[in-house]
């Protein structure tokens, strides 16, 4: 098996900067995980709530911290930080090589979508975003790894797209259309979704959008590791 991993991600028109926050960490015991943060209000604000999320849940992941307890430790950490004033989303995608396991951690009202035997899944369990008071808990599932997974993460940048032309984005209807050209590149599908979300908000973002694909295939390359990266510098 192998792992493939992309992420598009733009922020909102005529904004400086993007209040959602990913970093990607490997695991001490096997793995990789990625976290996904999307602060409250938009710009420089966002960004360092965001940034705040991110690296308290790090720290720990590095230090053998299970996913849930990340999450819940820096929900506290953000309330403690910010007196409970500032909220943020916060996705945790993890490939843990020691259980063997895809874990995905979940304090956001935005579903994650599962793909399992050319099935669709909305992953909509009640989640609060993390900071408003101590103790939120995430959604966590945890599943073994296999060939033909596929999990797709995103804030409600991606949802909220067309809301202002009266238009709404039917996200598991563009991932139905994925899976049915029967090709599975998660650059593929994180770029068609972004640019659906693009083509309604008719090239203006109204918020800022992150949209991570994971997928586990069959077909191993090697042991080689690559991480490509594509960042417009102006």
């Amino acid at each position: 098996m192998e792992a493939r991993i992309s992420v598009a991600k733009i922020g909102k028109y005529a904004t400086s900067e993007s209040g959602d926050t990913l970093e990607l960490i490997e695991r001490p015991n096997g793995g990789i995980s990625l976290v996904l943060a999307d602060g409250q209000w938009s710009g420089k604000s966002a960004k360092a709530i965001s940034n705040v999320v991110t690296r308290k849940a790090l720290s720990l992941l590095a230090d053998g911290v299970r996913d849930g307890a990340a999450a819940r430790a820096a929900s506290d950490y953000l309330y403690t930080y910010r007196s409970g004033k500032v909220q943020a989303t916060l996705n945790i995608l993890s490939i843990d090589l020691m259980s063997k396991t895809l874990v995905i951690t979940r304090n956001n009202p935005a579903p994650v979508i599962m793909v399992r035997d050319d099935s669709i899944e909305l992953l909509d369990q009640p989640s609060k975003p993390v900071g408003s008071r101590l103790g939120i808990r995430p959604n966590i599932l945890e599943i073994p790894l296999e060939p033909g997974l596929i999990f797709i993460a995103y804030t409600d940048g991606l949802l909220h797209a067309g809301n202002k032309a009266g238009q709404d984005l039917d996200v598991v209807g563009c991932v139905s259309e994925l899976l049915s050209s029967g090709e599975i590149d998660p650059v593929d599908w994180s770029d068609y979704l972004l640019a659906k979300a693009l083509e309604i908000d008719q090239g203006r973002p109204t918020d800022d959008i992150s949209i991570i694909v994971m997928a586990i295939l069959a077909k191993g390359s090697g042991s080689t590791r690559r991480l490509t990266v594509h960042m417009p510098l102006d």
